[in-house]
């Protein structure tokens, strides 16, 4: 059973969704960075998405964006992410890790290459936006032999077809992003949301899949944590935690002002 897997049915069997927070590796190093997803791990976070650092990060909002370019200019690569993964793997064995990644950093180290890396250092699923499943075919194969999930997006225009596409395929978790848009904190959730996972529900049903639906882009507030793992398996809160790092004096306020919002979020996402 794979720590997705087993994760998912924990929450489950406790009445909650699961909860994964999102940190930037490198933002502002990576030391910071293991700092940081040890203290989400301490605030009850049950998964975590580490984002490889990339100068074009398309699906992503201005603040991800910012703290791209600062973990860029502080000298994080690639390699240096898997070697900080690695190090979280030790600490935390039974942690599911998902990287989201740009495929041209997959494609740069070469596919097989780079699932490797990802396989030794412990990372247990990849989410590359900008990588269609009618193009992913030797990227999934080459994970899928060394056990790691690679994770589809749906999003609300997701049509029937690809619904059913993504429901076969992805493993891990099926990553269901709230808007049309880029990732960014908001104000409130879109009205999109719920019938867009009803859809998704049918379309997995239909497809015999059992596959955990999270929800990320613009959960920024405990409230919508509460709202979201109503309708769905796992939150998940990416720029809410990005703007808390940066905008706090010192890198170890950034750490305990993001470790307060995930307990608060971790309270919020039970369903009793």
């Amino acid at each position: 059973m794979s720590r997705f897997q087993s994760t998912f049915d924990r929450c489950r069997k406790e009445g909650r969704a699961a909860l994964m927070p999102y940190a930037t590796a490198g933002d502002p190093s990576l030391t910071w960075t293991e700092r940081l997803i040890d203290a989400l791990v301490a605030a009850g976070a049950d998964m975590i998405e580490l984002g490889v650092p990339y100068s074009d990060p398309l699906a992503d909002g201005p603040t991800v964006q910012a703290a791209g370019q600062r973990a860029l200019a502080s000298g994080t690569t690639v390699r240096g992410v898997f070697e900080t993964a690695g190090r979280i793997r030790s600490r935390h064995p039974e942690l599911p890790i998902a990287l989201m990644v740009y495929y041209n950093c997959v494609f740069r180290w070469g596919e097989e290459r780079f699932v490797r890396a990802a396989e030794e250092s412990g990372v247990d699923g990849l989410i590359v936006p900008d990588l269609p499943p009618e193009e992913a075919e030797s990227l999934e194969r080459l994970a899928s032999d060394r056990g790691i999930a690679l994770i589809y997006l749906l999003a609300p225009t997701s049509t029937p077809e690809r619904i059913d596409t993504v429901a076969r395929r992805s493993r891990g978790f099926i990553y269901c992003v709230s808007l049309t848009g880029v990732t960014g904190a908001r104000k409130s959730l879109s009205e999109q949301l719920g019938p867009f996972m009803e859809r998704a529900r049918r379309g997995l049903q239909a497809a015999g899949s059992t596959t955990p639906l999270a929800v990320g882009f613009g959960i920024s507030t405990p409230e919508h944590a509460r709202d979201v793992a109503k309708i769905a398996d796992g939150v998940i809160v990416g720029s809410a935690l990005v703007d808390r790092m940066a905008g706090a004096p010192t890198p170890e306020a950034g750490v305990e002002h993001c470790a307060e919002l995930v307990r608060a979020m971790k309270a919020a996402v039970g369903r009793e």
